[in-house]
């Protein structure tokens, strides 16, 4: 049997070829048959250009449907794709091309002369924003057939960079076997169907727009009405004919932002996912407010593919990421390893068929995050919750990076920026530790405020004394326009580091 990701795809395509695939705003209707079609050329393409399974294809390109069949291309002929973000430069560049050595590199023609001299012996196609260039100039002369590759389940699909904010970047290893376990479980655990419509704003070189949303309409012969970047006016004038919407916070935010973002607006939807950062509460419950129904709050890593998720029917509750999807499995465990009781906070850890092969050509620090026992360890710290309605759920506290030690006391930052949130003229915040010589690290909170507001830091730190332990209260507080935020919308505490140290 084939365990190629793109015969799982294929299987679950609509018999008919005319099924709507993808809609575009502004352009014509991709059919699955013409997604088909030009993956298949585009496969062709590549194997001429000199491609062989298991070689690298690096993409830097706007979002248009082209790219996303040049994705399909990819696993049809074995090869392992690496989407770029589009704002890396140069010296990003260099550093992901030496490390993934790519056999052809696809970029926009307006980086066509930067790439050429970092490209070494790659060939380097163009794309533009409207899916042409020399890419889709190849295929005019290719056969719209093409015999998918046999792979193992362990072969190589894609190589995931993440985003390097605590040193070098690493390569994020997934097999055709990661893909396609985590794209199965979020199809049964969210109840996708055919007759399901998705609105897809989010970017294709990461997780979240790649894999969760596009995994979910094809393997279950939906439709994608695609939108090339996020703006709220754009979403709220497709949501009358969708069924679907997955976002990150900020999506959610501007929406509500939005007079025209109604219930009524909404009626047609069934289901608003939210993740790749941390929804803030009181967003949830704005949401809920506002539409009639809650937010479904998930959670995943690019290591893992998604992990967690709060139910589809059932009790979605704010500031957790609900209960392991389906076959895997997931721990929580305190610094000697041994499993946290409910209500106990610590490390969390993963394992399953979606938990990647390891790190591109970084045996070492793979062995480092693997325990003995064959669980991958996150990075993240949580608790299962202890009771109520959400029991057994998983609450995120923060990430380990981000844990700060205050005079030998352990301090997580959710626990404050919840805190924080809550008051008066405070739209969001960030709390972070900075070097201290006499606590080792500091406490310290970064506030953005409304508009036409003001705040008093003193008075905030006064009250929070009264609330939580004097060692978890900000030792000052900083007053910001906006906070560093990387393109999906996690906030980057990296970059408040190093500027209020």
């Amino acid at each position: 049997m084939n365990a190629n990701l793109y015969a799982l795809v294929d299987a679950h395509f609509p018999r008919e070829r005319e099924v709507p695939c993808i809609l575009t705003p502004d352009g014509p209707v991709i059919h699955y048959g013409d997604l088909a079609d030009e993956s298949a050329r585009l496969a062709n393409a590549l194997v001429r250009a000199g491609c062989m399974p298991g070689d690298r294809v690096a993409v830097q390109a706007d979002k248009h449907w082209r790219v996303l069949a040049l994705y399909l291309a990819c696993l049809r002929a074995g090869l392992v794709y690496l989407p770029l973000n589009t704002g890396y430069q140069r010296a990003e560049l260099q550093f992901f091309f030496d490390d993934a050595k790519p056999r052809v590199i696809v970029c926009r023609p307006e980086s066509l002369g930067t790439v050429a001299t970092i490209a070494h012996e790659a060939t380097v196609l163009t794309i533009d924003a409207n899916g042409s260039g020399e890419l889709h100039d190849r295929t005019a002369t290719e056969a719209a057939q093409f015999e998918t590759v046999m792979s193992r389940p362990d072969d190589l699909a894609a190589i995931l960079y993440t985003s390097g904010t605590t040193g070098r970047s690493k390569g994020a290893a997934l097999t055709h076997r990661n893909l396609a376990s985590n794209a199965l479980a979020l199809v049964e655990a969210w109840g996708f169907t055919r007759g399901d419509v998705l609105v897809h704003a989010l970017p294709i070189y990461h997780v979240h727009g790649l894999f969760v949303a596009v995994h979910c309409a094809l393997l279950s012969g939906a439709r994608l009405i695609w939108l090339p970047k996020f703006d709220a006016k754009d979403v709220i004038a497709s949501l009358p004919a969708a069924t679907v919407m997955m976002g990150v916070p900020t999506f959610y935010t501007r929406l509500l932002a939005e007079p025209t973002f109604t219930r009524d607006a909404c009626g047609s939807i069934r289901l608003f996912v939210s993740g790749s950062a941390p929804l803030r509460e009181e967003t949830f419950h704005a949401f809920r407010a506002r539409i009639g129904q809650p937010i479904l709050e998930r959670y995943g890593m690019t290591e893992t593919g998604m992990i967690t998720s709060n139910p589809l029917d059932g009790v979605r509750a704010a500031g957790t990421v609900g209960r392991p999807l389906p076959g895997i499995s997931v721990r929580v465990t305190s610094d000697d390893g041994r499993p946290c009781a409910a209500g106990v906070v610590g490390g969390v850890e993963v394992r399953g068929p979606n938990v990647f092969s390891g790190y591109w050509r970084m045996p070492e620090k793979t062995r480092e995050e693997f325990t003995a026992d064959g669980w991958f360890r996150t990075g993240d710290i949580g608790e299962w919750v202890a009771g109520g309605e959400a029991k057994d759920y998983l609450r995120l506290v923060g990430r380990a990076k981000d844990l700060i030690i205050s005079g030998g006391l352990n301090v997580y930052p959710k626990e404050i920026e919840e805190r924080l949130n809550e008051f008066p003229g405070v739209v969001e915040s960030a709390v972070i530790g900075v070097p201290d010589p006499d606590l080792g690290e500091a406490v310290t909170a970064v506030v953005v405020v409304a508009a036409g507001q003001s705040i008093d830091e003193r008075a905030m730190i006064r009250s929070l004394k009264g609330e939580i332990a004097t060692f978890k209260v900000p030792k000052c507080v900083h007053v910001v326009a906006e906070l560093p935020r990387n393109a999906m919308g996690k906030v980057q505490k990296n970059v408040l580091r190093e500027r209020f140290s």
